[in-house]
């Protein structure tokens, strides 16, 4: 096996799936969370539940018992510049909280290479798109500040296309998977940097678990693309799937939101495509709108952002904004997505209100 890396990992719930394909590969992964979350997680470990074609039920995974080592601290006890790669896995709204902030900026002092895993792309991604300005941007994010020490050669993007959640009946250590799909991140602009993702890439491919009753192989891989724009495919799901849960006075399922009217899904979808196309992707950088549909068909619950939204909060990741505020300076707009950002704005408004 290659050198274990040292990988950190900023969020502990969505984050969790991700280092938990790092241990199996034998790496070491510390998670960044909230001191009551890492008490439990370094005395129980973390349980990751997820299907796997031709098995009934769900396989746990337990973090104790996979090759690799893995703790979980605080924000404020934490030095990255120990790590090879630094993995963000919280929702953007959170990294303003001054803890998260303040290890943000020891992060980009530290120059180890960042791969985000966030919907909403950092800005310093964003910088890497050529011809994109990325100051009228700036308005989409929870606190643009957060971004502005990063050398955007050092950030990288990774469509967090799995879906996962943790069950609200369960500890803090345990997430369930309901879409076992693959994570898919751009390469960096250095070849060094690239290669630790290859090798990460690599580990994970050759992972086989032994379940008691024979050896199979896992579902959720690690694929590097020399694209910057693969990771933006996600775009046209969120637009048309998981922002479209959202009404007025309601939610519903990313199931019934795709399939309720499937060529109005289409056309948005297609739209958020050609914007990402303006941009400078390809249509082989793309997942075509066929293949989401027939994934929604397992997505019975309504998205994150329409939980987190109708939960109270008065911020959440802003896909929507970023979307109509890109497609404005390439000269597009969509009736759809203006009334998402609409519906979005006035739920956070009445939410910050009742605050």
């Amino acid at each position: 096996m290659q050198t274990p890396y040292r990988i950190l990992v900023l969020g502990a719930s969505y984050g969790s799936l991700l280092a938990t394909k790092l241990l199996l590969a034998g790496h070491t992964v510390k998670l960044v969370c909230l001191p009551s979350e890492a008490a439990v997680i370094n005395a129980e470990g973390t349980r990751v539940r997820l299907p796997v074609k031709g098995r009934e039920g769900l396989l746990e995974i337990d973090s104790r018992k996979l090759p690799g080592k893995l703790s979980a601290d605080a924000p404020a006890a934490v030095d990255p510049a120990g790590y090879d790669l630094v993995a963000l896995a919280m929702q953007e709204p959170q990294y303003r909280a001054p803890e998260v902030k303040a290890l943000i900026g020891s992060v980009a002092k530290s120059r180890v290479p960042c791969m985000s895993i966030m919907n909403m792309p950092p800005l310093a991604y964003l910088a890497r798109i050529p011809g994109l300005s990325t100051d009228a941007c700036r308005r989409c994010f929870t606190d643009p500040s957060v971004w502005d020490s990063f050398d955007p050669a050092l950030m990288t993007l990774c469509s967090p296309d799995p879906q996962a959640f943790r069950p609200p009946e369960e500890k803090v250590n345990v997430l369930q998977v309901g879409l076992p799909t693959n994570f898919k991140v751009a390469r960096f602009d250095s070849d060094a940097h690239t290669a630790v993702l290859r090798n990460l890439e690599a580990g994970i491919e050759a992972i086989r678990f032994e379940t008691g009753g024979g050896v199979i192989e896992l579902p959720v891989k690690l694929k590097v693309h020399d694209s910057i724009f693969v990771p933006l495919a996600k775009w046209s799901m969120l637009m048309a799937g998981n922002y479209r849960c959202i009404r007025k006075d309601e939610m519903r399922s990313i199931k019934e939101t795709v399939h309720a009217d499937l060529e109005l899904s289409r056309s948005v979808y297609n739209w958020v495509s050609d914007l990402c196309k303006s941009l400078g992707a390809n249509a082989e950088d793309l997942v075509p709108f066929e293949k989401y549909a027939s994934a929604a068909q397992g997505l019975g619950k309504p998205s994150s952002a329409a939980r987190t939204l109708f939960g109270g909060a008065p911020y959440i990741e802003r896909v929507d904004c970023l979307v109509k505020t890109v497609a404005a300076e390439k000269g597009m707009r969509s009736d759809v997505i203006d009334h998402i950002v609409e519906l979005v704005d006035a739920r956070l408004e009445a939410n910050r209100r009742a605050a």
